[in-house]
């Protein structure tokens, strides 16, 4: 997910914050108005980071600084970079360099900072390999964005001008760093925040960082530990959204199965497996949270809105979550549970802490007790040891489950990882053809779900009214679920074609932003609203429908 600066929505999105003028500084000599300090934003990867980048601005704002959509209008610029896999740190490097090029083109004197995951992961190393960036800040720093945009500004006023000696730029300061190496920080109610997302959803962060020992990710590195928000707080947070028109809230974190497990006295790290995590579960003291007790006060707020539930791990489902979402109806009938694999053997490789029959009892446990449940998963394929015949059981579980929703990611050996210095690592080229091998397979389940929808009747949330470009079948790619759409000719033929009519983009309980289907519904729609509607046809991933 990339988001810049001129996506930033207008003020009656704001959240927390009321947007304050610029103090007024006159001149002595002119009696003239100090312009006010302009910041611009581009915020990379995941909707975890997209909160940090709100956070940020919203804090910018109440500081009394201007936020801009112009890069050339900014006095600082800030790049809020992702480093989960190599590819979002690619993108993270690319748009930092291209900044730079661009700042020495357009305005020379404008400071660049660049904060998140990137900075965060090296913390050492970046300051001495990017000398053109101003600041380095890490997830600790969000609340200080102002001070540090303000000595980043001072920090560039001190640089060498292009034409100075060599011997000058020699002597040019090195680059502000303020990066702790075990993030502590979390956000609350009060933290200012100017949501970058439409009127009618947000995110919700309910915890950071994460416990997991997996072998292939980084994010405990770069995170740190577990840490959950009150939920008060949280409670307190919905209800303020929910006044300001949010018909959806959307709860994220590393792990939000984990969530509130770190807030009850005595608590060890020491209960990520299944049967330790179920046992913590039922010691929990009277009035102790956990994601049971959040949902069920969520449920209770005043409004028509949905609540779904997003990055829960499977080792930490129980029967009471279960039974929490089947009582809820406000939680939508949507879990997103990443399960990267099935083979027994690559479970344990992958330090996942569950085993293939777990994952079939626990997913035969979830759409039992949940009727008509949509189960959204993601895979990682081409991880080091996963053999043909590993592979294949893979191939085998997905045709038999038949997940609503599926995304698959081609392993990303990481430095620091486990994984990364394990054997039996595979080539490229293999990990590319399982990886398409694997998203056939969930085409053709996509296909026949999508024919099985047709007559039924959906309730939607409208988002916005369908372009060209919609109509055409967008390009909707996400390194974050590797949900991707075969824009080829030979899958455009097999797919039915929209007509020139107006259609509204919607989306149903079984969507979430930016990573799953839509539904395309014929005629407009109150944007930001539910509406019932009849699916009448549907294409490899999505349904269209016409209004009741």
């Amino acid at each position: 997910m990339r988001i810049c600066c001129r996506l930033i929505p207008a003020l009656d999105f704001i959240f927390g914050i009321t947007r304050l003028a610029a103090p007024v500084a006159r001149s002595s000599q002119h009696n003239a108005v100090a312009a006010p300090t302009r910041v611009g934003l581009i915020s990379l990867g995941c909707a975890k980071n997209l909160v940090d980048a709100e956070v940020m601005l919203g804090s910018l704002m109440a500081d009394g600084l201007e936020i801009t959509n112009e890069p050339a209008e900014a006095d600082a610029l800030i790049v809020n970079t992702c480093s989960f896999i190599d590819t979002a740190q690619e993108e993270s490097v690319d748009t930092i360099l291209e900044s730079a090029e661009y700042r020495e083109a357009k305005r020379p004197g404008q400071a660049l900072i660049v904060s998140g995951c990137l900075p965060q992961r090296f913390r050492k190393e970046l300051p001495k390999l990017m000398p053109e960036v101003d600041a380095f800040m890490g997830v600790d720093q969000i609340a200080d964005v102002s001070r540090i945009v303000r000595e980043a500004i001072d920090h560039r006023a001190a640089q060498p001008a292009n034409g100075a000696p060599k011997r000058a730029r020699k002597k040019a300061p090195a680059p502000i760093s303020e990066i702790h190496a075990r993030p502590e920080y979390v956000p609350d109610v009060e933290t200012p925040r100017f949501r970058l997302t439409p009127r009618h959803m947000a995110y919700v962060k309910i915890a950071e960082g994460c416990n997991h020992p997996c072998s292939f990710c980084i994010i405990p590195r770069m995170r740190g530990s577990h840490r959950s928000r009150p939920q008060a707080d949280l409670v307190s947070e919905s209800q303020r959204l929910i006044n300001q028109g949010v018909k959806e809230l959307n709860l994220i974190s590393q792990d939000s199965t984990y969530y509130g497990m770190d807030l009850r006295p005595g608590h060890r790290r020491t209960i990520s497996s299944p049967e330790n995590f179920a046992r913590a579960n039922a010691d929990l003291p009277a009035g102790g949270a956990n994601l049971s007790t959040l949902l069920r006060e969520l449920n209770t707020l005043q409004g028509d809105f949905w609540i779904r539930l997003l990055y829960t791990h499977p080792a930490h489902w129980t029967d009471e979550l279960i039974k929490t979402i089947a009582d809820c109806a406000k939680v939508a009938r949507y879990v997103d549970i990443p399960l990267q694999h099935i083979h027994d053997v690559m479970l344990e490789r992958m330090r996942r802490e569950t085993d293939g029959q777990y994952i079939r009892d626990l997913l035969g446990r979830i759409r039992e007790g949940i009727p008509g449940i949509a189960l959204r998963t993601t895979f990682i394929v081409g991880f080091p040891g996963e053999t043909e015949k590993r592979f294949e059981s893979l191939l085998e579980f997905i045709r038999e489950t038949k997940f609503e929703r599926l995304g698959v990611f081609a392993y990303s050996k990481e430095d620091g990882t486990r994984a990364g210095g394990m054997r039996g690592q595979i080539p490229e080229a293999i990990k590319k053809e399982r990886c398409a091998a694997a998203m056939a397979e969930q085409k053709k389940i996509s296909r026949v779900r999508g024919k099985a929808k047709i007559g039924t009747k959906i309730n939607v949330l409208a988002e916005r009214l369908a372009t060209d470009t919609d109509l055409k079948g967008a390009d909707v790619r996400s390194w974050e679920h590797g949900h991707m759409r075969d824009q080829s000719k030979k899958s455009a033929r097999k797919s039915p074609k929209l007509d020139a009519a107006q259609y509204t983009l919607t989306r149903g309980e079984a969507d979430a932003p930016d990573i799953d289907g839509r539904v395309y519904v014929k005629g407009e729609l109150p944007l930001g609203d539910f509406s019932w509607v009849r699916v009448v046809g549907h294409t490899d991933y999505d349904l269209i429908a016409e209004r009741m």
